[in-house]
């Protein structure tokens, strides 16, 4: 851990993109910092990444584009395949689902793993809401619903459900959760068939404002950023957007006094806590129409500027990351062309671009947005905007914590109670 060998490294890569790669005694003021095993650096085992932010807009052209992806891997193992999609796309982000995890110590080592193919810091995200949407049963006690800790009237429940969830994640290598999900289900709104049923923490915006704040506080308060989804709401659309678009037809000033009104409070709130924002795929006929697209009446809202950027960013005075939805679901590739979809989001405003699945997709996407760029559709000027709030989410993201097998076991007993304390029993089959 000598002077020499952080000097040897920090030359190696400031030759190649001003990236600062230093010792663990060593410091650098206003830089990110993610833990990265390195085997082929003598001076630590343990290198934090730094990178200022400006040093974003230096990158290749072909790297600002990867910054843009948010992509899901194949599989349980960094094999070949794998190593060769994110070495050609350089993401901004990865996102792991169920079928990426069969342990915690190989998840752990998949994402380091994945961290020393990219130059840049890396996002790692998961749907970890609890319920029905849980990437983690397999190694780690089912989480309760939101819905279930509401039907309780338990706030502590929230947090908690929060701190168990970001301190597991940040042993697994995660540092940003892609929760709460802040649609408003009335009882009406339960009988449809949108998948949203169990996911939602209220009936009314004041109840899904007060356990959403709870719940981030304990998420974010023990070092994993939240994001709130799915923007503008669409819990009253009748279908789910895995399989088609929905349509909610509420009226601009309906949805600011209800579906929106938990996002304006937490927006207006001085402690800045909202750092991310998932747009929906819904279609909103009563705020938008496009002639062009969609059997001539919608365009989704992950990809329509209205929503995305006059609505979202200029009426409500949101500054920061903001993300789609899976570009792969039903929603967007029944009327869309990946490459045209991902082009049309980064158009609309959105800054980063989850693609779940397919490697044929994600390739698709990089090459769509590097030829828009390159053509002058997708400006330098836009691009700038959206690296500009991808470095600094990134900046403020907490390293990794050592993944003590012990400790996660302990949360995940902790789960295990306060499921019996809820009186909850997940249903399904933990494959």
């Amino acid at each position: 851990m000598g002077s020499k060998g952080g000097r040897d490294c920090t030359t190696l890569c400031e030759r190649r993109i001003g990236l600062y790669r230093t010792c663990a005694s060593h410091t650098a003021p206003e830089s990110v910092r993610v833990v990265l095993p390195n085997k082929k650096y003598k001076c630590a085992k343990l290198f934090f990444i730094k990178m200022l932010p400006e040093k974003f807009h230096s990158l290749p052209l072909e790297q600002q584009i990867g910054q843009f992806l948010f992509i899901g891997l194949p599989g349980t193992e960094l094999d070949q395949e794998t190593r060769d999609l994110v070495t050609e796309v350089q993401p901004g982000g990865v996102i792991i689902f169920g079928r990426n995890v069969a342990g915690p110590e190989q998840l752990r080592s998949l994402l380091d793993g994945v961290r020393e193919l990219v130059p840049t810091p890396l996002l790692f995200g998961i749907d970890q809401e609890g319920g029905l949407v849980d990437r983690l049963r397999r190694i780690f006690t089912p989480m309760p619903s939101a819905r279930t800790i509401r039907q309780h009237g338990d706030l502590a429940a929230a947090r908690a459900l929060g701190r168990i969830t970001a301190e597991a994640l940040r042993m697994l290598g995660f540092n940003i959760n892609f929760a709460p999900v802040m649609s408003i289900m009335t009882d009406d709104r339960d009988l449809l068939s949108n998948g949203l049923y169990s996911r939602s923490f209220g009936r009314s915006p004041g109840e899904v404002l007060g356990y959403t704040t709870v719940y981030m506080r304990g998420l974010q308060g023990a070092g994993c950023l939240g994001c709130l989804k799915h923007f503008p709401g669409i819990g009253a659309g009748e279908v789910d957007s895995h399989e088609e678009m929905p349509v909610v037809r509420l009226s601009h000033d309906d949805l600011i006094a209800q579906d929106l009104a938990p996002y304006i409070e937490l927006f207006q709130r001085r402690d800045d806590r909202v750092r991310c924002v998932m747009v929906s795929h819904g279609g909103f006929p009563n705020i938008d129409i496009r002639e062009e697209t969609t059997g001539g009446l919608l365009e989704p809202a992950s990809l329509n500027h209205n929503i995305v950027t006059k609505l979202l960013r200029e009426e409500l005075g949101y500054k920061h990351l903001v993300i789609t939805d899976d570009l792969e679901m039903g929603a967007i590739t029944r009327h869309y062309e990946i490459g045209d979809a991902a082009v049309r989001a980064a158009l609309a405003g959105e800054d980063m671009l989850l693609i779940c699945a397919s490697p044929e997709r994600i390739r698709r996407s990089h090459e769509a947005l590097l030829e828009a760029a390159k053509d002058g559709r997708l400006s330098q000027e836009r691009i700038d905007q959206s690296l500009q709030r991808i470095s600094r989410t990134k900046a403020i993201v907490d390293d990794p914590l050592p993944l003590d097998l012990d400790r996660f076991k302990t949360l995940s007993d902790e789960v295990e109670k306060l499921n019996s304390k809820l009186h909850y029993v997940y249903g399904g089959t933990i494959k």
